[in-house]
């Protein structure tokens, strides 16, 4: 079966969460990650599709305004919640 069949086979939504597991930042990544921001970009992208898809377009539209905060540096990554903070 070719990678092409094989894609027609699988729903659009079950690509667009594939596809925001695949770019979400795990706990174990956030150190590494909390502060690139095409990776924190990325992940807001793919869960605005995700929104879409479900049509939910209110909740894309959140994603996709922190994907361009996060783009044009308007926006950072908020400080570690297990360090420091009572």
């Amino acid at each position: 079966m070719s990678q092409t069949s094989q894609l027609h086979e699988i729903s659009t939504l079950e690509l667009a969460q594939a596809l925001m597991e695949r770019l979400r930042i795990t706990p174990e990544e956030w150190h590494r990650l909390k502060s690139n921001r095409n990776a924190r970009a990325s992940e807001q992208v793919a869960a605005a599709i995700v929104f879409l898809v479900k049509n939910e377009p209110q909740e894309a539209q959140a994603r996709l305004e922190q994907a361009v905060g996060w783009l044009d540096k308007s926006i950072s990554a908020p400080p570690c919640p297990t360090h420091g903070h009572p």
